[in-house]
């Protein structure tokens, strides 16, 4: 039976300042979870799930202190409208630029990409086309809100996410190509050659800020053949990557 306290400490983690100040978070679901038991380098602090969850896997994991809860207790402690199971709580891991910006691969930066489940299938596409890291600008969602970590499914842990001063980090990316997607930019389809430096990623509604679009030495455009106004930004970053790696 969870106690009171517990259950309000595992509830204050919905709130960015509390993940901030616990240095930790939450994961939920079996596949993430299992994800998350099985990335070298992550450490899963404590596991709740349903004892049958809790009586297949701890035997697989005897180092990991899981507790077995009730289906009611999980939906006091789940941020899901659906309890999946089991929640994890894990604890963050430092992400550094340095080792994957060297000019020779092709890192993304997001301008200001506000949606958390933009955010999750962004993280998601990048481990997919295998980019190194990402730099978010200091107003992106929290990579750690709940609807990132179940929408990037696993590749948040892989994929090393710093955010910092967007402008400045682009102005000291001295003789390295910038891309950016904007609506007077080179057609997509001109460019057969791949890609390496950085791909910057706009604001779902304002796009690439002009901050942060100074810095582009690359402006190229995604060619509309239909009506539709824009691109999802998470799309868009999917398209761009496919053609651009």
């Amino acid at each position: 039976m969870l106690s009171k306290s517990e259950v309000k400490y595992i509830q204050s983690l919905f709130q960015k300042k509390f993940r901030d100040a616990e240095n930790r978070y939450l994961a939920e679901g079996p596949k993430i979870v299992d994800e998350a038991l099985n990335t070298p380098g992550l450490t899963v602090k404590k596991i709740w799930g349903l004892e049958e969850w809790v009586r297949r896997q701890q035997p697989m994991q005897p180092a990991v202190e899981m507790i077995p809860v009730a289906g009611f207790e999980l939906e006091k402690i789940s941020q899901l409208k659906t309890p999946n199971e089991v929640v994890a709580l894990i604890e963050k891991k430092d992400s550094e630029i340095i080792g994957w910006q060297d000019g020779a691969q092709l890192v993304l930066a997001l301008d200001g990409i506000q949606d958390p489940g933009n955010l999750g299938t962004i993280i998601r596409t990048a481990d997919w086309f295998g980019v190194p890291g990402i730099v978010c600008s200091q107003d992106c969602a929290d990579m750690y809100n709940s609807k990132v970590v179940q929408s990037a499914m696993g590749s948040l842990f892989r994929i090393p996410v710093i955010y910092t001063d967007l402008p400045d980090w682009l102005a000291r990316q001295n003789r390295i190509p910038v891309y950016g997607a904007v609506l007077d930019g080179v057609p997509l389809s001109t460019r057969p050659e791949k890609a390496a430096g950085v791909l910057v990623i706009g604001n779902e509604s304002k796009g690439i800020r002009p901050e942060a679009a100074t810095h582009l030495t690359h402006k190229i455009t995604i060619e509309r053949i239909g009506t539709a106004e824009s691109l999802n930004a998470a799309v868009a970053t999917g398209i761009l990557l496919s053609h651009l790696k």
